[in-house]
């Protein structure tokens, strides 16, 4: 079966990254590429929407394709908890068999980090975050970045909050889900993240560095190829590469 999928965002980077490995691919088809000009009514009669456009005009591209009945691969930074929780409500009122995943990082061993920090987390009562991207990126902190945060704090459960002495610092980063994060925008990075745990005698640092943009191939192929037949709401590519199951098990 060839997968349809109309690409959001196709003159940036992503976009134009996503739409060669479509064209590529023997069994995804590309059904239209669309930049800021474009109109919403191009997503209709595609089989999956991958957004990879700005916080601002996101929601309205899901909005839409929700609408039109695809199926949605959201890779733009931005969407809250929140914002997430109610296009889950919008799926289960509408009762709508398409599915929207949202992935923070298309990077498998991005994923595999933040992954990595979770379980280590419930080890460590110190844990904060250093993450850097390219000057261009507008938004900050980074999705990977609140992503981590959110499944550090998960992790822990009742071992409750991480240490953060003097948050009220605005030096101490910002807290996401009680963990400080502190981001970096700068000329000659392209993405990295530093998840620092820190204990009695002792300190861990899991690192990411991304060199290129090749990293986010064999992720962009699996949550495209997945979303066809997705059911609901699917938050951060670690559920499609089945590490939720690791994510959820018990500390030793």
């Amino acid at each position: 079966m060839t997968i349809t999928v109309a690409v959001a965002g196709a003159t940036g980077k992503m976009g134009r990254l996503a739409t060669r490995l479509i064209d590529e691919a023997d069994d995804l088809d590309l059904h239209a590429g669309l930049d800021s000009s474009s109109s919403l009514d191009e997503l209709a009669g595609a089989d999956v929407v991958f957004d990879v456009t700005h916080p601002s005009a996101s929601p309205a591209i899901v909005e839409a394709a929700i609408a039109a009945g695809a199926a949605v691969v959201v890779g733009t930074s931005g969407w809250s908890r929140e914002r997430i929780a109610e296009v889950e409500s919008r799926l289960r009122r509408e009762e709508s068999p398409r599915g929207v995943i949202f992935v923070p990082n298309f990077s498998v061993g991005s994923v595999l980090g933040s992954a990595f920090a979770a379980i280590a987390a419930r080890h460590f009562d110190s844990v904060e975050i250093v993450e850097a991207h390219h000057a261009g990126k507008v938004d900050s902190p980074s999705g990977t970045a609140v992503r981590t945060a959110e499944l550090v704090a998960a992790s822990r459960g009742d071992l409750g909050p991480v240490a953060a002495p003097h948050a009220d610092q605005r030096a101490r980063g910002q807290l996401v889900s009680g963990v400080p994060i502190h981001s970096l925008r700068m000329d000659g990075i392209l993405a990295d993240q530093r998840v620092l745990l820190g204990g009695p005698g002792e300190s861990l640092q899991i690192t990411h560095s991304t060199i290129a943009s090749s990293a986010y191939e064999a992720g962009i192929l699996l949550a495209v190829r997945r979303a066809a037949t997705a059911d609901g709401v699917t938050v951060g590519l670690d559920a499609l590469l089945g590490l939720d199951t690791l994510l959820d098990a018990p500390a030793a």
